[in-house]
């Protein structure tokens, strides 16, 4: 992977970051990871923001943009909408909660049967989480005050979603599921309403 592919990767993955943090993560300087940066803001790809520090000149993060973004979304998203459209003419909103609901249903088990065997809510979780990103969805788990995150920095579904929020609803109802015996389920931050990523809060019961 190429030098800025990688850091398109770590700025979708961990969010806005200084010259200096992605030098650290990629074993670069940050003069060479300046120019790297410089590049991809001229492609369109990242725009910066300066933040105040306490002390000193303000601090630089960079981001991506929506081209930037696009870099990770999905080449069916044309077709996905269409074969929705499609489902709601020929079998009205009742077909489209049928369909929603067959998908959540084989997720379920799927994931049920992955979980089965996983105990307490952070060896569920990353069991939870790694079959997600083989989905698509860049999960990951954190860790803050006794709190876990999911984090799902990618939306392989998201024009089905944008058409229909109920792929959403399905999604946090399996989650709350999932982890019914051993946590609370809640979702702080969500793709569709803007953010940068899904955010599930799993507070432990």
């Amino acid at each position: 992977m190429k030098t800025h592919e990688k850091i398109i990767q770590l700025l979708k993955t961990q969010g806005p970051l200084t010259a200096k943090i992605l030098a650290s993560e990629l074993g670069l300087t940050t003069m060479g990871i300046r120019q790297h940066v410089q590049g991809l803001e001229d492609s369109g790809d990242v725009i910066f923001k300066d933040e105040k520090a306490a002390r000193g000149r303000p601090t630089r993060y960079w981001s991506l943009t929506d081209k930037g973004n696009s870099r990770f979304a999905d080449r069916h998203d044309e077709l996905t909408v269409q074969l929705l459209d499609s489902v709601i003419t020929l079998f009205g909103d009742d077909g489209m909660e049928k369909l929603i609901s067959h998908r959540e249903e084989t997720a379920m088990t799927n994931y049920s049967l992955a979980l089965a065997d996983r105990f307490g809510v952070e060896e569920k979780l990353q069991t939870l989480a790694q079959l997600r990103s083989d989905e698509g969805y860049m999960a990951s788990v954190e860790k803050h005050d006794g709190i876990y995150w999911l984090m799902e920095n990618h939306c392989p579904i998201c024009a089905a979603a944008s058409k229909c929020l109920s792929f959403c609803r399905s999604e946090l109802q399996m989650f709350q599921t999932l982890m019914k015996d051993v946590a609370v389920v809640t979702r702080e931050e969500h793709i569709i309403e803007g953010a940068r990523r899904c955010a599930y809060k799993v507070t432990p019961v």
